[in-house]
């Protein structure tokens, strides 16, 4: 059994708040125990041997309040300091990141490694103290400075990482998944604005509400939307046990794994089959390792998960086909045995072999409930950090976050899940504590190179939206600053650098622009693809006049014309083949009618707002 003293401003903690709280092995999996809490000490009744730590909701001072959790510590008889504990495991995880990001390289993160002494030193001071309150004292100013710390570290590796991304031309891709319900203009006005892509959900609960009797409208209506609009699709996802995505009547064949089996193969071909030349990314097995409704053992799960994904990549080969992870931290495995970590659910995906491109990953902040704690930047990115083993892309398929603390009767949670006790982020979260957590993410994501998209959950707060004051827009579509700042960032970030501008302007082998410019205007040249009508792309055969040559017979005006034209068809073809090539999965599409590259749309001129945050 582990113990430990909780003091609050130097006192003992009376009534220390276990919500969310959870005891932890080897490799941060939960494990289970029996968690109490009186008389301002904490009591961890653990089931399994070994060293194990405690992770739990707790104030860092103005950082914020946070899921935070110790080092794995060895029983004792003694009662271990929680607040001791707590700065010990954060002083830990920086002087790990300090050495895995190499921040000793970089001059300028002189300064960051000067707050490392000092918070180490305060630290040092709480293990010095002569009594267990003012230990938990000078432990909580070391808590506070190194969360503060951690997250400048993050930001500071992050910014170095996304400026070689930008200089490198590394496109990432902006999304939003849409609300099937919603139809309104200004609601696809503002998908237009800011995103590059949409992510049309496919709940089998509302494509089959009963056996055999199937409705696409919905989804119907946002796919044709997507094409006149020129979105890339990212739909989804085809399997996922969550209560609310599936249809009632499948609990009929909740104790016949065969039949629930061939029922979402049936389900997920249909599907795939109707929409394949559509999409250019499938989330085709959501959470189901978090989500067991049907209580399946780790072999039905994993035997489920090949299934979905071999036979999505057998009808829908062009496309990526990709695996979502929800809760990442796994907090909810000490809860439920029958459940699977994800990071170890991902590790088994790639090691038995399942044929899918990439991961996607779901992050949300702000509610009091096991998963969507508030965590701090470092948490975060140490967490992507684990998907770099993987070889996989990855891509962020919804992430959201509060834009105020008061009761949202219209959110999923009909106003019963209280923001405050969910945590917050360095203040009580608001409009602009929003937006800054959106930009603050966003860098941190996008340094990572294997990050290739990231999707908001809820465009609005329209009814239904899953986290309270959640959208990035009021329900009557009026945008809020976080609305802005991604745009904004979305726009900086897809800014090229000026020598590459320049090289993409000037391309190698052309003639200098006041030539091309002198043929335009005499007629030479018809259109800039397939060059001059009279000769070759670079007008070789006028050259040839104008400096009074002798012309070959076959470069009679008439001839001459003749090669140009199939020489034009021949570049054309080599262009689109070479274009085949180089198109990522995602962008594969058989029709190319409702699918565009996204490139043309993240690299649209959209007018740009001053930015709201200079870092």
């Amino acid at each position: 059994m582990l113990r430990f003293d909780a003091y609050r401003n130097g006192e003992s903690a009376k009534d220390t708040d276990l919500a969310g709280a959870y005891v932890f092995g080897q490799d941060a999996i939960p494990v289970r125990a029996d968690l109490a809490a009186a008389n301002g000490q904490i009591s961890c009744i653990k089931r399994t041997p070994g060293a194990c730590g405690l992770a739990l909701l707790w104030e860092a001072g103005q950082a914020g309040r946070f899921l935070l959790s110790t080092a794995r510590l060895p029983e004792r008889n003694a009662p271990y300091n929680l607040n001791v504990e707590l700065a010990r495991a954060q002083l830990g995880r920086i002087a790990q990141k300090r050495e895995d990001w190499g921040l000793f390289d970089f001059p300028s993160a002189e300064g960051l490694n000067r707050e490392f002494a000092a918070v180490r030193k305060k630290f040092i001071d709480s293990l010095k103290a002569t009594s267990p309150a003012e230990a938990a004292r000078l432990g909580d100013a070391a808590l506070e400075a190194g969360v503060t710390l951690g997250e400048k570290m993050t930001l500071f590796h992050a910014d170095v990482l996304l400026k070689r991304r930008k200089a490198s031309g590394t496109a990432a891709g902006f999304g939003c998944v849409v609300d099937l319900l919603a139809a309104a203009d200004e609601y696809t006005d503002r998908l237009r604005e800011a995103f590059d892509f949409i992510s049309v959900p496919m709940p089998w609960k509302q494509t089959e509400p009963k056996e055999r009797h199937y409705q696409y409208s919905l989804v119907d209506a946002w796919i044709n939307w997507a094409a006149r609009a020129r979105k890339p699709v990212h739909a989804g996802p085809l399997l996922s046990f969550k209560p609310k995505h599936l249809p009632e009547w499948l609990y009929i064949w909740e104790h016949d794994y065969e039949a629930l089996r061939d029922l979402a193969y049936e389900h997920i071909q249909r599907m795939v089959q109707r929409y394949e030349r559509h999409v250019g990314l499938w989330n085709v097995v959501s959470a189901i390792h978090a989500d067991n409704s049907f209580n399946l053992n780790f072999d039905e799960l994993m035997e489920l998960t090949r299934m979905s994904c071999l036979l999505v990549k057998k009808l829908a080969p062009h496309a990526q086909v990709m695996i979502d992870l929800t809760m990442p931290w796994g907090e909810y495995y000490a809860r439920n045995q029958r459940t699977i970590p994800p990071l170890l659910y991902a590790d088994m995906a790639v090691q038995s072999g399942i044929k899918f491109d990439a991961f996607g990953l779901q992050i949300y902040m702000g509610v009091p409930v096991d998963g969507y704690y508030v965590r701090d930047l470092m948490q975060i990115s140490s967490l992507l950090d684990e998907f770099v083993g993987f070889g996989k892309g990855l891509h962020i398929t919804a992430c959201s976050v509060p834009s105020n603390v008061g009761a949202d009767a219209w959110d999923a949670w009909g106003g019963q899940a209280p923001v405050p006790k969910g945590g917050q982020w360095h203040q009580p979260w608001s409009p602009r504590l929003q937006a800054e957590w959106v930009q603050a993410f966003c860098r941190v994501a996008l340094s990572k190179p294997y990050v290739e998209s990231i999707c908001w959950r809820d465009l609005a707060d329209y009814e239904g939206h899953f986290i309270p004051h959640g959208g990035l827009c009021r329900n009557n579509m009026e945008p809020k600053l976080a609305f802005k700042e991604l745009r904004n960032f979305r726009a900086t970030l897809a800014e090229a650098p000026s020598g590459k501008r320049q090289a993409e302007a000037e391309p190698p082998n052309r003639p200098p622009i006041h030539v091309r410019q002198e043929r335009q205007r005499s007629g030479r040249v018809t259109d800039e693809l397939d060059g001059p009508v009279g000769g070759d792309s670079f007008g070789m055969g006028h050259d040839a006049e104008e400096r009074g040559e002798q012309q070959h017979p076959a470069a009679h005006p008439d001839h001459a014309r003749e090669r140009g034209r199939q020489q034009s068809h021949d570049r054309q073809d080599d262009v689109r083949r070479r274009a085949q090539i180089a198109s990522p999965p995602s962008m594969g599409c058989r029709d190319r009618r409702p699918c565009f590259p996204d490139a043309q749309l993240r690299y649209a001129g959209w007018r740009r707002e001053p930015r709201l945050f200079g870092h």
